[in-house]
């Protein structure tokens, strides 16, 4: 081979080799996708769930609950990593009072007789190289169906003061069907003769604060 040729080939395998050389272990990969192990407890404060509803058909309603609280559990074994919320139902807003009242009736969230929404789920896996996936159990209106979560992890507060929990923000979507826990009125209006596989679209963002103190 000449010169020329070997310096082809040293040009191919050099990145190759860097690469094999530069990748993570399977338990470095998830360390690099998750916090650090331990239970991380939402603050209310600075979480947010908001959620986009089909409305006569082609248009959307956006609202917001404003109370939701929880813990998120990580450990360095996805199936022991779990997800517990809980979301007062009558904190809900769509920034207008009549149809806010609406929707906590008993035609919708029916909040006197059923004041949360739960999601809980354990056991997560891939799905993508930064993100997972959670099947999880959301029970609105006393009724619970399995819903999936796709969450990321955002990263660590940086500026953390030694001694205080480090703080964690992630930010997750899932999707449903309002009909599947029972809020059916004027679904024909709103959906249209073919509903799709999901009419109602949620998105969620939480920091959470470890157990777990950073280094003094």
């Amino acid at each position: 081979m000449g010169r020329k040729g070997g310096r082809l080939l040293l040009a191919v395998v050099a990145p190759l080799t860097a690469s094999i050389a530069g990748a993570a272990s399977p338990a470095e990969a998830t360390s690099q996708t998750l916090p650090p192990p331990g239970i991380y407890k939402i603050d209310p404060d600075h979480s947010f769930v908001s959620f986009g509803a089909l409305h006569h058909v082609v248009g959307l309603v956006r609202g917001r609950f404003d109370k939701v609280t929880g813990t998120i559990t990580v450990s360095p074994d996805p199936a022991a990593c779990a997800v517990d919320i809980t979301i007062a139902a009558y904190s809900l807003s769509t920034q207008n009072t009549e149809r806010d009242d609406d929707l906590r009736g008993p035609d919708f969230f029916d909040v006197d007789k059923f004041p949360q929404i739960r999601y809980h789920g354990r056991g997560i896996r891939r799905a993508s190289s930064s993100s997972w996936a959670l099947d999880g159990s959301l029970t609105i209106r006393g009724v619970t169906k399995v819903v999936r979560l796709t969450f990321t992890f955002n990263g660590l507060f940086p500026d953390t003061k030694p001694g205080k929990p480090q703080r964690a923000a992630f930010h997750g979507s899932a999707s449903t069907k309002r009909a599947d826990f029972g809020m059916t009125r004027d679904n024909l209006m709103e959906l249209g003769s073919s509903p799709p596989a999901a009419d109602v679209q949620i998105e969620i963002d939480l920091e959470a604060d470890s157990n777990n103190p950073t280094p003094r």
